[in-house]
């Protein structure tokens, strides 16, 4: 996980994120990837550098071909957890970021992609 945030970290300088933007960013970026690890086996962690209208934004794409999420709806759900932890993960992570798409298919796993716009 260590290794995610610094990567994650690193790409939100280069990018020019404010200190409370890069913070978002690796946060969701460090809930994101500990999903794929507990819940889907591991995963891949793919960085894009945006630019929309002269704002640099980021896009993370975290990948797994774990079981899937069943229930999307539920997993959003603040407090469920199909583990130990305290069920934030997810819609946390969604909080964080400015667009947020989550594509996950029983037995095929998960694709969550995560954008964030610097803030101006």
């Amino acid at each position: 996980m260590l290794s995610v945030r610094h990567a994650v970290r690193a790409a939100t300088l280069s990018a020019g994120f404010s200190i409370i933007d890069q913070t978002r960013v690796v946060t969701a970026a460090s809930e994101l990837a500990r999903n794929a690890y507990i819940h889907g086996g591991g995963g891949t962690l793919t960085i894009d550098h945006l630019s929309r209208h002269g704002t640099a934004g980021l896009r993370l794409t975290v990948r797994d071909d774990g079981p899937g999420i069943s229930d999307l709806d539920r997993a959003f759900t603040d407090g469920f957890t199909t583990g130990a932890g305290l069920g934030h993960g997810l819609g946390g992570a969604r909080r964080l970021m400015d667009e947020f798409e989550v594509h996950s298919e029983p037995g095929a796993g998960t694709t969550v992609i995560a954008v964030r716009w610097a803030s101006r």
